[in-house]
C-alpha cells in the first residue's frame, strides 16, 4: 500500500513578501521626496547640488526596477511550489 504525503500552502505565507514591497515602495517614495527637498535648498552648480542630484538619480532607479523584481520573486515562489509539489508527488 502506497502512502501519499500532503503538501500544504497558505496565502499567508506570501504576506511578508508583499508587505516588504509595500514598505520598500513607501520608504523610497518618502526618501526621494526628502532628497528632493534637500537638493532644492542647495545652490546650483555646487558640488553638494551635483551630489544630491546624482544621489536622487541613483535611488530613483530602484523603484523603476521594482516591477521586474516583483515578477522574479513571484516566479521563484511559483517554481518553488511546483518543485515542492512534484517532489512530494513522485516520492
Amino acid at each position: 500500500m502506497e502512502t501519499k504525503q500532503v503538501c500544504e500552502f497558505e496565502i499567508k505565507d506570501l504576506l511578508p513578501i508583499g508587505l516588504t514591497f509595500v514598505v520598500l515602495g513607501i520608504g523610497l517614495t518618502y526618501g526621494l521626496s526628502v532628497m528632493s527637498d534637500v537638493s532644492g535648498d542647495m545652490t546650483a552648480g555646487t558640488a553638494e547640488k551635483n551630489a544630491s542630484e546624482d544621489a536622487i538619480e541613483g535611488v530613483a532607479k530602484i523603484p523603476e526596477k521594482l516591477p521586474l523584481i516583483a515578477t522574479v520573486v513571484v516566479a521563484a515562489i511559483i517554481i518553488g511550489i511546483l518543485v515542492r509539489y512534484l517532489m512530494m508527488r513522485f516520492n
